[in-house]
């Protein structure tokens, strides 16, 4: 595994952001075994390397120079923007924009003028944008996320370019699959969420490392995680336990 990911493999378990336990479950109802919250990285320090993944992973893939802002959807995704922003200044001398969204219209100060659903107002006309956010599971808040970007689009009358969409985890994972009363059906696989995304808006999804990848790293080189609340090495029925979740919602 290269570096860099091994360095967000240890931040994350040194933050606690990825954990272990038992009755998790995800915003789409299916159980979890594992949860990662970035919003774990929550000391200046600890937001710079953050952002410091993100930003390495746009210089990276060469896409960096296309984009004129970072955009993050609230709640977490603000911090990553700010952070990812910050990074790139201080570490590859390239300054640009960071904008997030609001989950209401704002209606006083200069709401009232201008309902814009963005808070830095940091949009023009012909901008290219680069979304960054935590984790992908069914990619639902990137679509509302497009969706916003639509209206505010139309709105104005102008137009945005979202270049790509960068997330610091993929969960690799398939997306729900729910019967005809809207209930999720546990222990099937839906469809592999980030290629249905890619096919269905035409936007490339990078990811700083996979939680495959992440996990058996940590498994091999026992570095402690939070695991039922107590710092430990991953033992052997957390790994079975995971691989068997993969086994059952994870993409191919």
């Amino acid at each position: 595994m290269e570096s860099y990911k091994e360095r967000f493999a240890l931040f994350l378990a040194e933050t606690g952001a990825l954990f272990f336990d038992r009755k998790l479950i995800l915003k789409d109802g299916r159980p979890t075994p594992y949860f990662v919250n970035m919003a774990m990285f929550k000391t200046g320090r600890l937001a710079l390397e953050m952002g410091s993944f993100f930003a390495g992973m746009l210089v990276t893939k060469g896409t960096v120079d296309r984009v004129d802002i970072i955009l993050g959807p609230s709640y977490k995704g603000s911090a990553i923007a700010l952070s990812t922003a910050i990074a790139l200044w201080e570490r590859h001398r390239m300054d640009l924009a960071f904008e997030y969204d609001r989950k209401e219209a704002k209606t006083h100060g200069e709401g009232s003028v201008s309902q814009s659903m963005f808070v830095n107002r940091s949009l023009f006309d012909g901008c290219r944008i680069f979304i960054v956010d935590d984790v992908a599971t069914s990619m639902g808040t990137k679509f509302e996320l497009l969706e916003k970007l639509e209206a505010e689009a139309h709105a104005t009358g102008q137009s945005y370019h979202v270049i790509g969409i960068g997330i610091g985890l993929d969960r690799e994972q398939t997306t729900a699959v729910y019967d005809h009363d809207g209930k999720v059906l546990l222990g099937q696989k839906g469809e592999n969420a980030i290629q249905d995304f890619v096919a269905r808006s035409g936007i490339p999804v990078f990811s700083v490392a996979g939680i495959r990848e992440v996990v058996d790293y940590l498994y091999k080189e026992k570095t402690p995680v939070m695991i039922k609340g107590r710092r430990m090495p991953i033992d052997e029925r957390t790994k079975s336990e995971f691989d068997a979740y993969i086994e059952m919602y994870g993409i191919s």
